[in-house]
Formats: C-alpha cells, sequence, structure tokens
C-alpha cells in the first residue's frame, strides 16, 4: 500500500531543535559495551532498526541489556552488560537487516572467534560488495564464504580463529573497513596497523580510547595492540549531524531563518558539511559544549540567507559522504553551479543515491548533470515540487 505524503513549503525555518542519536556511534556503543569487563550505561542511543539489529546480534552472541528508556523495539537508554570479551556461539544466523555498518563491524570481531557464525541481511544488503572487509581480515586468518547470489556479498560464513596482526594499507578511505581491522586487531596478538589514504570517520578510534584501549594515530596510520581489555564505560551518544544535515542546509538556504540544532555531534571528521556550507556564505556557528567519550557534542546556530555553488574537494569527499545528496539540493538552490565528484560510492549504498537524487532535483525543475562519480547541479529558484517522487 502506497502512502501519498502532502508537503508546503515554508519560507523560513525559526526555532530549536535535537536530532536522535548518531547512528555510527550507537553501532559501536553496542559492539564495545558488549565486549567490556562490566556495565555500560548507553544514553541517547539511536534506536533504528539499523542500530537495534547489531544490538541484538551482540545479545545473541552472550551480551545482555536492559532498556531503561524506550522499549526493547525502540531502546534509548539502556545498561549494556559486557561478557569481558568471551563471547558465545550463536544458535542462528546473525540478522544485520539492511545495515552495512553493523555487518562490517561485526565481522571484525567474529573472525577473531573460535566459533563459526553467519552473518545475514535484507536484499539491499545482501546485494552489497563485502570483499573490501574480507580481503584483509582474511589476510589476518580468518576464513569466509560468501553465499550470496551475487559474488562477495552476503550471507556471510566466517569461520574465526586466531588471528595474525598485519599492517594494511587501504586502497580506498572507508571508516567501516578500518574499523573491521581494529576491531579484529584487539584480539590478534601484537600489533596490527591500518594505512588510510584519507583521514575519514575516527568514532572507533575515539571509543576504544574511552573503553580503555590504546589506539595510537600519527597521520593517516592508525595502530592497536592485541591482548588489551575493553574497560565498562558510560557513554552518552550525541546526535548525529548526519540526521541534522537536512535541518541545516534548509535553514541555511532560506533567507530568514534563525535555528538552532543542540546537543549535537561535533567530530572534526564529520563537520566537512559545514565547512562547504559556510565556503557557500552560509552563516553557521558552532558552540563545544562537552566531549563525553572523547566524542564532542554541542550546538549550531544557523542564521539563513542566500548561499553560492561551489565545487566540492576530493579530500572533503570521505567525511561528508552521507551529506552528498543534501549538498546537491544546497547546491541547486545556490547561485552558480555546484560540483560534486568523488563519490562514486554512493552508487552502492542501500539505494543509488546519485541517481535517485539526480532523478528527484529534476523532478522538481532541477538541471542536473550526472556523472559516475557525482554530479553538477546548476542554481535554480524556482523549485516546484512533483506530484510524485521517488524515495
Amino acid at each position: 500500500m502506497s502512502e501519498t505524503i502532502q508537503v508546503s513549503p515554508l519560507k523560513s525555518i525559526t526555532g530549536e531543535l535535537a536530532v536522535p542519536g548518531d547512528k555510527s556511534i550507537s553501532h559501536r556503543a553496542a559492539i564495545l559495551a558488549g565486549l567490556s569487563n562490566g556495565s555500560c550505561f548507553v544514553e541517547n542511543f539511536l534506536s533504528s532498526e539499523d542500530c537495534v539489529n547489531t544490538l541484538r546480534a551482540m545479545a545473541q552472541l552472550g551480551v545482555s541489556y536492559e532498556v531503561k528508556k524506550g522499549t526493547d523495539e525502540l531502546p534509548v537508554d539502556l545498561v549494556i552488560h559486557g561478557c569481558g570479551g568471551e563471547l558465545q556461539a550463536p544458535a542462528g544466523e546473525l540478522d544485520c537487516g539492511n545495515s552495512g555498518t553493523g555487518m562490517r563491524l561485526l565481522s571484525g570481531v567474529l573472525a577473531a572467534q573460535k566459533f563459526d557464525s553467519v552473518l545475514i541481511g535484507d536484499d539491499s544488503l545482501s546485494s552489497r560488495p563485502m570483499g573490501r572487509i574480507i580481503t584483509p581480515l582474511a589476510e589476518m586468518g580468518a576464513q569466509f564464504e560468501t553465499k550470496g547470489a551475487k559474488p562477495g556479498c552476503a550471507p556471510l560464513h566466517i569461520t574465526g580463529g586466531e588471528l595474525t596482526p598485519i599492517t594494511y594499507e587501504m586502497p580506498m578511505a572507508s571508516a567501516q573497513v578500518k574499523s573491521a581491522i581494529l576491531l579484529a586487531g584487539l584480539f590478534a596478538p601484537g600489533t596490527t596497523t591500518v594505512i588510510q589514504p584519507a583521514i575519514n570517520r575516527d568514532h572507533t578510534e575515539r571509543l576504544l580510547n574511552s573503553f580503555g584501549v590504546s589506539v595510537e594515530t600519527e597521520g593517516n596510520t592508525i595502530s592497536i595492540a592485541g591482548g588489551q581489555k575493553v574497560q565498562a564505560h558510560d557513554l552518552v551518544v550525541p546526535g548525529d549531524i548526519s540526521s541534522a544535515a537536512f535541518w541545516i542546509v534548509a535553514a541555511a538556504a532560506a533567507p530568514g531563518s534563525q535555528l538552532t540544532i543542540s546537543n549535537v555531534g561535533l567530530n572534526p571528521t564529520r563537520t566537512a558539511l559545514l565547512d562547504v556550507l559556510i565556503r557557500m556564505g552560509a552563516d553557521i556557528k558552532v558552540h563545544l559544549e562537552n566531549e563525553d567519550g572523547g566524542e564532542p557534542r554541542g550546538r549550531i546556530e544557523i542564521t539563513g540567507g542566500r548561499l553560492q555553488g561551489t565545487e566540492v574537494l576530493r579530500d572533503e569527499v570521505p567525511n561528508l559522504i552521507d551529506e552528498v545528496p543534501i549538498l546537491a539540493v544546497a547546491g541547486a538552490l545556490a547561485g552558480g553551479r555546484m560540483t560534486i565528484r568523488n563519490a562514486a560510492e554512493l552508487r552502492v549504498k542501500e539505494t543509488d543515491r546519485i541517481e535517485t537524487t539526480a532523478k528527484n532535483l529534476r523532478l522538481m525543475g532541477g538541471e542536473v548533470e550526472e556523472f559516475e562519480d557525482g554530479m553538477i547541479t546548476v542554481s535554480y529558484t524556482h523549485l516546484t515540487l512533483p506530484t510524485i517522487y521517488s524515495v
């Protein structure tokens, strides 16, 4: 059954809001708190299906938790009782749903366990390539069998065991691949090192450090010594800046807007969106207020105005990959041309985000030139809402 949503445009946006917890941090909190040596209170956990699936997978591996706010289906505040790194063989398959993050991070942990496990997902996840994590984890000694309809895709049958530390030079920037290797390295004797081609999301490194695990970072090189114990640690998950991005762009591009977003994550590997918008002429002020668990959070104040198109730089793309679609909208609402390239990864997300974004902008009268790795939008000031648009 299809549903129709009628949208009435506003001339400006005024007020204050908070967005739900950060998805990337919530995934990692479920895993690291589950591996810890005690009980961890996790506040503002993102109760999305993706993150809840990771939490439930950890429960199948012997981790218990209690929901303090929310429900079992939609937990917000919870206490996770760690297993001290001693996971149990699951009784059945571990369902990651639609989450590539959950599947890739769990693969890193499961690669080091002395039992077999199978990770499954929905049709969309089962069509997404997993070779980028299989290659380094297999080099460490884990065995993988991919059973998907497409080569290299889930379901993943993992035969874990004693791992060998490696130094791995990543062919492309990926926080998920880096995290999978570091989580596997936590169980391997010796030092595991990842060399990334560009600095990208560092939530795993920050959270490992906050859970008492020493991770050394020097430039683009990250190292972890195996055998360290994950220490129980309470954690406040900041609001997800990727969720806030839609509100930020809407306010920044509408003259007369005055919007404040509170308790939002300000991790510098996630704020490239703000840098691009400020370069486009946006009036944005950032106020750092806290840094629990090594993750900075605070408030963002946006005053609406006229934006000017710009070029998103190659080095910026890894740290705003999820915000590319909304940046394309910002470019369409700005003067001049907006160029976004080097984002081919968006073709293999849950949907082809480049194709979908370009299609919907055209449905609203936009002029878009599409490339394999991005798009160029041309300023148009009179957007028209289509009768039907794609999601």
